[in-house]
Order: C-alpha cells, then sequence, then structure tokens
C-alpha cells in the first residue's frame, strides 16, 4: 500500500533524477556488450562445436548452435511483449513502476551470474541462464524507458536519451576491458591457461555490475502514481485493454501509426545485428578472439561518438531526417557484409555499425516520445512502444535462425536484415513527405 508521503511530485529536468536514470544504462549494458555482444556469443560458439559439427543437444532435440541461440533471445523477447502489459498494468495500480523494474533487474543480474555454471556439460543450464538474463534485461527497459517524458522536458529527450546510451557504451566498455585483463593474461590472476573459468567469472562480473550499479538509480528515481484505479477495472486485464486503447489513438495519427511500423522493421534488423554480430564474425568468416573482441569493443566506443553525433544532427535536420540517415547506412552496411571474406573488411564494418548503432537507438526512443499526443499517461504509450520492440526483437533473431536453419549459411540472413532496414527507410521517407504535404496545405491556407 502507498502511503502519501510516499508520493511526491516530479519536477522536469531535476538533474540528480536523471543522473539516476541514466546510470541503469551504465549498469545494465554490461549485459549488452559481455553477454549479447562480445565474450558469451564467442564461449557459447566455442563450447557448442563438436568434433567440427555446429549441432548440439537440447533436451534430446538436435538444433544448430546458433539457431538455439537466435531463438532463445526470441523466446525471451516474445514472452516479454506477452506480460509487459499486464505488468505495467500492475504497476500503474501499485505506484510501485520502480518495484517491478528491480524484480526484472535481479533475474537479469542472476541469469548473467548462473552463466558461471555453464560448460560442455551444462548446455541447457546455460541456454536457460541465458534466457533468463534476457528476459530480465527486456523486461526492465519496459519501466526504465517510460521513466524518459516524465523526468525530463521534451527538448532534452534527444540530449538525454543519447547521454544513457554513451553512459552505457562507456560502463560496458570499463567492465570488458577488466574481463579481457584476466581472458588474455589469466596466469597473472592464478588461473590455469588451458581453464575457461576466466570467461565464466566474466559473467559472473557482469550479474554483480549489473545488481550493483543500479542501485544508484533506485536510490534516485521517484516513486509516484499516474493514476489511480477506477471502479471494477480488473488490474490483470487493463493493462491489455489500455493497449488496445493505446493502439486507437495511436491509429488517428497517421505520421506516429506510419513511424512504429518503421521502426518495428528498422529494430528487426538492429537487434539482429546486435546479437548475432559475433557469431557471424567467427562462423562465416573464421576470426578469432584475439580480432574479434577487440573490434566489438571498437563498435562500443565509436558507438559513444556516434549517438552523440547523431543527437547533434537531429538539432540541424530533425529526427526524420537524421534516422534516415542512419536507415541509409544500415543498408549500404548490410549489403556489404554479404560480401565479407576477411579480418579487414569486418574491421571496416565494425566501424561503421559503431557509428550507427548509438545514434539509431538514441534517436528511436527520443524520436517516440516527440511524437506522443498531449497525455499524461506516459507508461501506456511506452509499454506499447516496448512490446513492439520486444516483438521486433523476437521476429528478428527467429528470421535469422530460421533463414541459417534453411539455407545452412548466414550471409542469406544478413540480406535479410538489409531489407528490413530499408523498409523502414522508405516509411520514415513517407511520413516526411506526408509533414511536407500537410504544411504546403497549411500554407495555401
Amino acid at each position: 500500500m502507498i502511503r502519501r508521503r510516499d508520493i511526491k511530485p516530479i519536477v522536469q529536468g531535476d538533474k540528480r533524477i536523471i543522473r539516476g536514470w541514466v546510470m541503469y544504462d551504465w549498469s545494465n549494458s554490461v549485459y549488452q556488450l559481455t553477454i549479447t555482444t562480445a565474450i558469451f556469443p564467442l564461449y557459447y560458439n566455442a563450447i557448442t562445436i563438436n568434433g567440427g559439427s555446429y549441432t548440439v543437444s537440447f533436451f534430446g532435440a538436435e538444433v544448430i548452435n546458433t539457431v538455439l541461440y537466435s531463438w532463445t533471445i526470441a523466446s525471451a523477447f516474445l514472452l516479454v511483449a506477452v506480460l509487459s502489459p499486464l505488468l505495467s498494468s500492475m504497476a500503474d495500480y501499485s505506484g510501485r513502476r520502480k518495484t517491478y523494474m528491480k524484480v526484472f533487474t535481479w533475474i537479469g543480474a542472476l541469469g548473467c551470474s548462473m552463466l558461471f555454471f555453464f560448460d560442455k556439460e551444462n548446455i541447457e543450464l546455460g541456454i536457460i541462464a541465458f534466457g533468463l538474463g534476457t528476459f530480465g534485461y527486456a523486461g526492465s527497459i519496459v519501466f526504465y524507458n517510460s521513466f524518459l517524458p516524465v523526468i525530463a522536458k521534451p527538448e532534452d529527450h534527444d540530449r538525454i536519451s543519447a547521454r544513457g546510451y554513451s553512459m552505457g557504451y562507456l560502463g560496458g566498455v570499463i567492465l570488458l576491458l577488466l574481463q579481457l585483463a584476466v581472458i588474455q593474461k589469466p596466469g597473472w590472476f592464478g588461473i590455469p591457461a588451458d581453464s575457461d573459468l576466466q570467461y565464466r567469472l566474466a559473467f559472473l562480473t557482469v550479474g554483480l555490475w549489473w545488481i550493483g550499479f543500479s542501485q544508484i538509480t533506485f536510490t534516485k528515481l521517484p516513486k509516484y502514481v499516474y493514476k489511480k484505479r477506477k471502479g471494477r477495472e480488473s488490474v490483470f486485464l487493463n493493462g491489455y485493454k489500455e493497449l488496445r486503447t493505446v493502439y486507437y489513438q495511436i491509429r488517428k495519427s497517421n505520421a506516429l501509426s506510419l513511424y512504429l511500423v518503421s521502426y518495428f522493421f528498422f529494430m528487426m534488423g538492429l537487434l539482429s545485428v546486435m546479437y548475432m554480430a559475433a557469431s557471424f564474425g567467427k562462423k562465416e568468416i573464421g576470426l578469432d578472439d584475439s580480432v574479434m573482441i577487440p573490434t566489438l569493443l571498437l563498435i562500443q566506443l565509436i558507438g559513444m561518438v556516434g549517438a552523440f553525433s547523431f543527437a547533434r544532427l537531429s538539432g540541424k535536420i530533425g529526427n526524420l531526417k537524421a534516422l534516415m540517415v542512419a536507415l541509409s547506412a544500415w543498408t549500404l552496411i548490410c549489403v556489404g557484409a554479404y560480401f565479407i571474406s576477411d579480418a579487414g573488411s569486418f574491421i571496416t564494418a565494425a566501424f561503421f555499425i559503431g557509428i550507427v548503432m548509438g545514434g539509431t537507438q538514441a534517436l528511436a526512443r527520443s524520436t517516440y516520445s516527440k511524437m506522443l499526443p498531449e497525455t499524461t499517461d506516459h507508461t501506456s504509450f511506452f509499454s506499447f512502444y516496448d512490446v513492439m520492440e520486444k516483438l521486433a526483437s523476437a521476429g528478428g533473431t527467429f528470421s535469422f535462425g530460421l533463414i541459417e536453419a534453411l539455407t545452412g549459411n548466414m550471409r542469406s540472413a544478413v540480406v535479410l536484415i538489409g531489407f528490413f532496414f530499408l523498409i523502414g527507410l522508405i516509411i520514415i521517407l513517407t511520413i516526411l513527405k506526408m509533414n511536407k504535404s500537410a504544411e504546403q496545405k497549411g500554407l495555401r491556407a
């Protein structure tokens, strides 16, 4: 039960609250870098190769290792997409949005920590732990994103969103460098050179870092309630009803409706790249860890610059035009990636991915917050946004795995990703033409 003294008015632009909000990117982005992008995919691919075969046994079923990996991600995101409306509704009525964010944080951090026990003899445990880490990460973001339009003024959304992503990249890089010191020089830490303990310790540190630094966020973010329960509304069904209500509100705006369709497609592409890049480099090109890990680190470092660069670009030419630049670049990157055959071309592609990845994510979030109609119910709108993101994550990674399963290689899946970005680009161009037409009609009137 919420006590009256716990409910405090929220002042937009409060630097203390914003710093706390940004720190969650710092704390949870180690999952994205170590688990999603750099160390875990390489470790996973190494221990799931059996005598040159990429097929593994998962509860008796024979599956291609990277297909199992991509479908685990898809399952976790799909589950969050289904549950998030229910949980958002419960958070609204209980007033404890931050509590739900904490629960998902603990699930994710514990899942990452459980990967310490992942080895050749425990494939099922490793997949379950990885799924829990992904589920916790995806679930916590639902509540995290809904804070942005509440704590920040509209004109600051781009800057603060970019600041969050940049802090996330920085935090992930710092921990990764510490992990690499242990992985590259295990003898310095009393670890035998032929052991995999250094990798499993890296997964444990992700869980500890995530849960540790997130406490800064949880001490700064306020408790608040958007609305109180009315009449006999069901706390269990109302979230889905609100999602339907938001859907009908969004349909009233052609621009917002089209933007969300575009968002769905380009996020299918972006998140597939994020999750599958390391596996692509390892399996299709045959790069070893000494090339892969520094390259993936390069993506993160350049991503910090990219996030702020696109924030500045959007300030000059507008969010939608800046997104067009990013999506055009993504499409070209995917076309080029199909022909990658050596380390040099892979590193070149990684450089451009780093530039556009941070910028695209930051712009996508802030553009949506700017396009929302006048409302005090930001949570329901961001719940809809997060459901779209989770469905895009599930759809993208599932499609990637399906294409690989059908064709036997990952290059065909890269072509599919390129089409996702191209569709998103065409839709953004359509929105810009609609806006220009509307402005011209207004001038004539």
